[in-house]
Order: structure tokens, then C-alpha cells, then sequence
């Protein structure tokens, strides 16, 4: 599994909606400063993430963006898997695949498939609250003052 700069976008910028989950919409322009990502491509990646059902949006000068469910419920893989595809490192591992004449008696083919299974059970167990949560705990900084 290789994560391409448009997934990594679009992860960080789901992460961004869901730290500032129920707070209203949140401009694209907010967006890009907060995650250091051009408008531009970020506007492509939202309109991407719209048509999965991941967020929302509302044109107009109080328009913008949220998540379009409880971030609980919105897992890495779900998001990996939408915007970039099988997760999987090679093809044979794919459900159905069947253009290899060597796929029943393959020694990699099993290394492959806990690969894969490793994989899944990593980014399939970690939701956007997951994340949000953790961010939250990181920027409580102690600050001391004499």
C-alpha cells in the first residue's frame, strides 16, 4: 500500500473537520492554512470526499464544509480505500484474481495476504475521533511562568 499526496490530503483534511466537528462549516481557505495544502487541489479532493459521502458542503460566503457523519464512524480504510484504492501490496491477493498460473502453489501469495490482513486490521480500528482525540491531547501543552 503505497498512500498518493491526494489521500494524504484528503486524510488530513477530514481530520481537520472532525477536530472542528460540530462547529459549523469551516472554509476551504481555513482548511488549506491549517493542514499546508493548496486550494486548489484541496477543492479537488473535497469535491472527491463529497461524492464518498464523507462531508458536506454549502456554497456561498457563510458556505464551506463538515464532515457529513460523527467522525466515530468514519474509519482510515474507508477513506485509503476510496480515495486510492485496494490496500492490498499485489494483485493476486484481491478477491476474485485469477491471471496467475501459479496462484495455488505461490509461496509469496500467503505472505502477502498477512500483509494485507495486517493492514486492514490497523487502518480498519482507527476512526477520525480516534484522531481527534489524540490531537487534542497533543496541543494541551504545559505552560510555566514565573
Amino acid at each position: 500500500m503505497r498512500i498518493t499526496y491526494k489521500c494524504d490530503y484528503a486524510l488530513k483534511a477530514l481530520l481537520d473537520l472532525a477536530v472542528h466537528y460540530k462547529q459549523g462549516l469551516t472554509r476551504i481557505n481555513d482548511v488549506s492554512k491549517r493542514i499546508d495544502a493548496p486550494v486548489k487541489f484541496l477543492e479537488q479532493v473535497l469535491l472527491d470526499l463529497k461524492k464518498g459521502g464523507f462531508v458536506e458542503s454549502k456554497r456561498g460566503n457563510v458556505g464551506g464544509y463538515q464532515l457529513a457523519r460523527d467522525p466515530a464512524e468514519i474509519t482510515l480504510g474507508q477513506v485509503i480505500r476510496y480515495i486510492d484504492g485496494p490496500i492490498e501490496p499485489i494483485g493476486c491477493v484481491e478477491k476474485g484474481y485469477s491471471n496467475c498460473i501459479d496462484l495455488n502453489r505461490c509461496v509469496f501469495k500467503g505472505i502477502w495476504q498477512k500483509v494485507a490482513h495486517a493492514t486492514s486490521d490497523i487502518i480498519d480500528n482507527v476512526t477520525f475521533d480516534d484522531l481527534r482525540q489524540q490531537v487534542s491531547v497533543s496541543s494541551k501543552v504545559l505552560t510555566y511562568s514565573i
